[in-house]
């Protein structure tokens, strides 16, 4: 019988940039392959590279750094139905599984003990009408709830998400990030920038009414080139 497969892009150990699991060193496992086109995609380059490896290998590898902390990401993860295999098995491994997700498919089949990051889709994603709104049901008090914000527009339809669903307090935390501010010359292609100062003061001015947020930006891409891969 051939052994269980998952399409992988890459597999690199770095700082967690994002979430409330910022600045922890973590194991990445990024899957091939996603059925959304964001107009703010900064890794357009898993939607198509990658090849197919055992899970048994992908195991062998995350656990051969000294780092409990993994993501699992993409691209959309769970578009691939064995990933739940590979997040089970680093649980029974001992590490701290999180996968982050575009809120386009079922999160309520995770193992329960993998965290889930909810990337909820803006109307300036392009991609606002593929949420599945189901999801927001099944969060629990461990579960993340991300938002990324390209200008006022979408900054005032997840102030009303959050609202609506009283998401501040079905999770651990709701997230906002703007939209990474490139170079001239280098913006993400169907997508400007936004200052972090702009969302910095929307949020102070006119938050939320039912529960917090955490404004973010992407660790990462402060601690290396914005464009580097493997980070």
């Amino acid at each position: 019988m051939a052994a269980a497969t998952l399409l992988i892009n890459e597999i690199f150990h770095s700082i967690q940039g994002e979430s409330t699991w910022a600045g922890c060193p973590c194991v990445f496992v990024r899957l091939r392959g996603c059925h959304l086109r964001c107009t703010y995609c900064d890794t357009e380059y898993a939607f198509r590279e990658g090849a197919a490896r055992p899970i048994a290998e992908i195991i062998d590898e995350v656990c051969a750094f000294d780092t409990t902390l993994v993501e699992i990401t993409g691209g959309e993860p769970l578009l691939q139905a064995r990933v739940h295999d590979l997040m089970a098995a680093l649980c029974d491994r001992g590490r701290t599984v999180l996968v982050e997700t575009s809120g386009a498919c079922d999160i309520s089949t995770c193992d329960p003990r993998v965290v889930r990051i909810l990337d909820l889709k803006t109307p300036g994603s392009g991609e606002v009408e593929r949420t599945l709104w189901s999801n927001l049901d099944d969060l629990r008090p461990q579960d993340e709830v991300k938002f990324v914000i390209t200008d006022r527009a979408d900054y005032d339809w997840a102030k009303d998400v959050i609202d609506r669903h009283e998401l501040g307090s079905r999770c651990r935390a709701v997230l906002m990030s703007p939209v990474f501010e490139q170079a001239a010359g280098l913006e993400i292609a169907g997508c400007a920038g936004l200052a972090p100062r702009a969302l910095a003061s929307w949020i102070l001015e006119d938050p939320p009414r039912r529960g917090p947020v955490r404004m973010q930006t992407q660790l990462h891409k402060h601690i290396w080139d914005p464009m580097t891969r493997g980070v």
